[in-house]
């Protein structure tokens, strides 16, 4: 989009307000999708269409819910993390050096 594209809206007393309708067609936004709001630090905000759903890890969106259904159902399972486990974890991966931005390899079907 070469086009600047400007609009205002105004703030209900909920602090709830209407996209404009110009901006709804240039993001191609429809009824129930989601917005991502970037604030950039001299205060100005960047208005995108957030990242669709269906394009989220479905293996890893099955095993959060798993998660959460099992957190839900049995409460009495969760323990918190106490000093001698998390010292255990500590000493498990002394040493370990992660590179957070190494490209993963791909898999290997050979293994």
């Amino acid at each position: 989009m070469n086009t600047t594209i400007e609009a205002d809206s105004t703030l209900t007393d909920r602090y709830q307000t209407t996209v404009p309708a110009t901006v709804r067609h240039a993001l191609k936004l429809k009824r129930r999708d989601r917005i991502h709001y970037t604030i950039r630090p001299n205060g100005e905000v960047v208005l995108s269409r957030a990242s669709d759903e269906s394009s989220r890890d479905p293996v890893m969106t099955s095993f959060l819910a798993f998660l959460e259904r099992d957190l839900q159902e049995h409460p009495e399972n969760i323990q918190a993390v106490t000093v001698s486990t998390f010292a255990e974890a500590e000493r498990l991966t002394s040493g370990v050096e992660v590179d957070m931005d190494e490209v993963l390899p791909e898999d290997d079907d050979d293994a």
